[in-house]
């Protein structure tokens, strides 16, 4: 799995590392049971500090992408649905991207999509 950060894009950058990783579950690079790599190795190959790659990966555990465990590591979810829930996640920090590129902020975002949610779905 290739994992790439941008020091200079405002996006956090364990973030950007949990991003890599929702990217490769979702089109099927990563597939479940696959290991990542330990977070003291990733850190040192992409030049951050460990506490931002266990952030990003700590948020991927809170999206049901991957599981932790204590001495094991880490290692993509075997959930059936991860791979829909990958690619849905991704759309979604997109949309805030986009959303935050216009100049929406949060509670106009908020509003369009519960607009949205509430409406008939598009065909």
């Amino acid at each position: 799995m290739l994992f790439r950060i941008s020091p200079e894009s405002p996006v956090p950058l364990g973030e950007q590392i949990a991003a890599c990783v929702r990217g490769a579950v979702a089109d099927g690079a990563a597939v479940p049971g696959e290991r990542l790599p330990p977070a003291r190795e990733l850190a040192s190959s992409l030049g951050v500090n460990m506490h931002t790659v266990l952030r990003g990966y700590q948020r991927l555990r809170d999206e049901g992408l991957i599981e932790l465990r204590r001495g094991r590591g880490a290692a993509v979810t075997s959930d059936a649905t991860a791979r829909s829930r990958a690619a849905l996640l991704t759309s979604v920090h997109a949309l805030v991207a986009e959303a935050r590129k216009l100049g929406v902020g949060d509670e106009e975002l908020v509003t369009l999509l519960r607009a949205a949610l509430a409406g008939p779905a598009p065909a």
